[in-house]
């Protein structure tokens, strides 16, 4: 309450009761606070009712423009559907620049740190720590932008007898996390305009809090008990598993004929150095051949151990032996055809270029995506659209239509071969408002799913020796998605990451920067963070990252008592306003960087010429209002601020 409450001061009503009695007119002042009172009184009860009545989160109503389709001539009629043929055209076409460009950005950032997420993936004594390999996860599939590359890394790893079972299944984690930023960066294509961006980004955030929350259940469980470990060896014993070939990927049969005329990357570079082929470093990771063979010859191969030559005949020179050998040689039939195939530039400097410009197009078809899509989902096409992806079930199968669109999300994912393009392209639909964000959710929950076939599909390629273990790991990536739908969707008072995209979404429709920090921490500096400490040793980690866990947990409690059980909190306890306001709101740092950027961009973030080439009476009235609708209750101190 304001201070104006607790000491109320005689209100103007009773000014006019006390000129009545004395038949006495009433003074000036108080007839003009009472009209300047009821008309701001007015005002704020109609901006009240106004929040009151809309909903940020309900659906807009894409309506219609123009004459109906009976009222048009034939000409009209003609012009239309060549307009409705040019906008689906240009809509296909978009789509399948936006797809080439994903994979090109993941190219780009395998140029830039795909032979690092192999040094890294072959670190055997990082890999023991489970904090350590959950993290390392999270930021190689970040590095790599493909959790497909990095599930599958993982599998070659596990095939090959450089990286057990166990030790694989926090990477694995961690994998699953990693490939939600790519949705996320997607949704800051709609920063324009403030509702599509509370959808869009709220949209792409529900899955990584999903992801985030399911590691932070199954990890300690799986550290105590091993259950993953032991359901999946359960499972592979009780199967039994054929070893075979990998199957096509769908999308990459269409996007390649595209993709490879700008870049060609051979994909075994990072596998090799993350299973220690030291020559594998020295190679680059844009394929120059793509048609050869590999021939086995005779050839003089020097000799390091002498035992060799108890087996082969061997020739003696000054300083070392000489044994004729089977060798396996490759020889180069024909060169690619990509743009960068005889460049001189480094793999950094290449996927730099690639890593900008497959940005910018990606940006400029997320944009056109949406224009498009706000032109054609009007009307009876909208309604339709809503209605079949929105609309429940009658009762009592409602329930039956959020596993529905898992199913639906599983199988798409399963046919693209790609959860970051899935997930990429629904975003733009989220923005504008054609599906909501109950429907999003179990659509993530199907990619997470879906995306699990490309680990099952590689270790279904692995050798015979190895191919148990390989199908474990990626058995072990599908049951640690079922086990998060398990917790976190079949019981619907538990689906607490829609309730945290929600208020995501609300706080980045005020602060337009929140999504830039929410990027940086929750796949750059806590994952960096807790890797780093987690290398140092396990006291090192507990030392720190336990007094903030601790900290951040009684944060919750406190929040949650806050909201629904106050009265068992100490008077000081029941809000934060004790706390400097830089400690409970984003408000100073908003500040801060909205005075950065008026600084930085000449000030034409914020017009500051809009306030003073107002008349002075406007300002007076401005500011009236502004005080008005933050402290000011009562006609008497309304006085001071109209004189």
């Amino acid at each position: 309450m304001s201070p104006f409450n607790i000491n109320p001061i005689p209100s103007a009503d009773s000014s006019f009761e006390e000129a009545r009695k004395t038949d006495s007119p009433p003074a000036t002042a108080p007839e003009n606070v009472i009209t300047v009172t009821d008309s701001l009184q007015s005002k704020d009860d109609g901006v009240k009712e106004e929040h009151e009545e809309e909903d940020p989160w309900a659906l807009p109503q894409l309506q219609s423009h123009g004459p109906n389709w009976s009222e048009l001539a034939p000409a009209g009629k003609m012009k239309q559907v060549l307009k409705w043929i040019a906008l689906g055209s240009s809509l296909i076409a978009l789509l399948y620049l936006f797809v080439c460009s994903l994979d090109v950005l993941s190219s780009a950032f395998q140029l830039v740190g795909g032979k690092m997420a192999g040094d890294i993936f072959g670190d055997n004594a990082v890999l023991a720590n489970p904090i350590a390999g959950l993290m390392l996860g999270v930021l190689v599939t970040i590095l790599v932008q493909s959790s497909s590359t990095s599930s599958s890394i993982v599998v070659s790893m596990v095939s090959s007898g450089l990286l057990n079972v166990k030790s694989s299944i926090p990477i694995i984690m961690g994998v699953n996390v990693g490939t939600s930023v790519t949705s996320t960066l997607v949704s800051l294509a709609q920063s324009g305009e403030r509702n599509e961006f509370r959808r869009a980004f709220a949209g792409s955030a529900v899955h990584g809090v999903f992801n985030w929350m399911t590691v932070i259940i199954l990890l300690p469980i799986e550290v105590g008990t091993g259950f993953l470990y032991h359901v999946s060896k359960a499972c592979i014993e009780s199967f039994n598993i054929q070893s075979g070939e990998t199957s096509s990927d769908i999308l990459k049969v269409i996007t390649e004929p595209f993709t490879q005329l700008i870049i060609k990357l051979d994909q075994s570079v990072i596998s090799a150095i993350a299973t220690g082929d030291i020559g594998a470093r020295n190679r680059s990771l844009i394929q120059k051949w793509c048609q050869f063979k590999e021939i086995t010859v005779l050839k003089n191969v020097s000799l390091t151990n002498q035992t060799e030559c108890e087996i082969l005949h061997c020739f003696q020179t000054e300083n070392y032996s000489v044994a004729l050998k089977n060798v396996t040689v490759t020889e180069n039939l024909h060169p690619c055809q990509h743009i960068f195939v005889n460049t001189a530039l480094s793999d950094i400097a290449v996927g730099f270029i690639l890593l900008i410009s497959s940005l910018l197009v990606l940006c400029i078809c997320l944009v056109l995506i949406v224009k498009i899509l706000n032109s054609v989902l009007k009307g009876k096409m909208a309604q339709i659209m809503k209605k079949v992806i929105n609309t429940d079930l009658p009762y009592p199968f409602g329930w039956v239509n959020g596993y529905l669109a898992i199913l639906f999300g599983a199988v798409m994912t399963f046919i693209v071969q790609s959860s970051s393009v899935f997930t990429s392209a629904i975003i733009p639909l989220i923005g504008i408002g054609v599906i909501s964000l109950n429907r999003v959710y179990p659509l993530c929950l199907g990619s997470n799913i879906g995306t699990t076939t490309t680990a099952i599909l590689a270790a279904l390629a692995s050798p015979a020796e190895q191919l148990g273990n390989a199908v474990q790991v990626a058995l072990i990536h599908l049951f640690f998605n079922l086990c998060g739908i398990l917790i976190w969707y079949c019981i619907p008072c538990m689906r607490i990451p829609i309730t945290v995209a929600k208020i995501f979404g609300n706080v980045t429709a005020k602060y337009r920067w929140f999504p830039i920090m929410y990027l940086l921490l929750s796949f750059f500096l806590i994952p960096g963070a807790l890797f780093g400490l987690s290398v140092a040793g396990w006291v090192v980690l507990g030392a720190i990252a336990g007094p903030i866990v601790i900290i951040i947990v009684l944060i919750v409690i406190i929040n949650i008592l806050q909201k629904k059980w106050p009265q068992y909190l100490p008077s000081k306890l029941r809000s934060w306003d004790f706390l400097p306001l830089w400690m409970h709101s984003f408000s100073p740092m908003d500040r801060l960087l909205t005075s950065c950027c008026a600084q930085c961009c000449c000030q034409c973030c914020r017009p500051i010429m809009d306030n003073a080439q107002k008349p002075r009476a406007d300002q007076l009235q401005t500011h009236a209002l502004s005080k008005e609708s933050h402290c000011y209750d009562n006609a008497v101190s309304m006085e001071s601020v109209h004189l």
